[in-house]
């Protein structure tokens, strides 16, 4: 996914794993020009929320090691990345983090949601647990969108 490729970026830049929002905020607006320096906000947001980056006093951390993140020789992401993603989404792209591929993740979700007829998240949240792929803040986000 390109969001976690797009927040490596200003960390491999600088050579931390710790910037001023300010820094990072230049690094992807105007170093870059990828993004305007709002939008260079509301991914910090997006990343945060999707465990990537912790914010600590006004700085950004990474919760993970940005040299470890390939990132293509003409990488430029689109506006996609800036885009929430859906829970079931979020479950999907950890599937394929740990080593599942998309069409057969997609195929046994589809499955179990028929089968048991289940919402598509619940029977991603299933088919993610069954696997060993901790999915917590994505199920917590599918539950909460069913109003509880």
């Amino acid at each position: 996914m390109s969001l976690d490729v797009t927040v490596a970026v200003p960390f491999r830049q600088h050579g931390a794993t710790r910037l001023g929002e300010g820094e990072f905020v230049v690094a992807l607006s105007l170093d870059r020009d990828w993004f305007s320096p709002d939008q260079a906000k509301r991914l910090i947001d997006l990343a945060a929320g999707r465990g990537l980056v912790e914010l600590d006093d006004g700085d950004v951390v990474a919760a993970f090691d940005p040299a470890d993140v390939t990132v293509p020789e003409e990488f430029e992401p689109d506006a996609s990345v800036l885009r929430e993603q859906s829970a079931f989404e979020q479950i999907l792209d950890a599937c394929v983090a740990a080593g599942i591929e998309k069409h057969t993740a997609v195929a046994d979700i589809n499955d179990r949601q028929s089968r048991l007829g289940l919402t598509a998240e619940a029977a991603a949240v299933l088919f993610a647990r069954e696997n060993d792929i901790d999915v917590t803040d994505a199920a917590q986000k599918a539950k909460s969108s069913l109003g509880e």
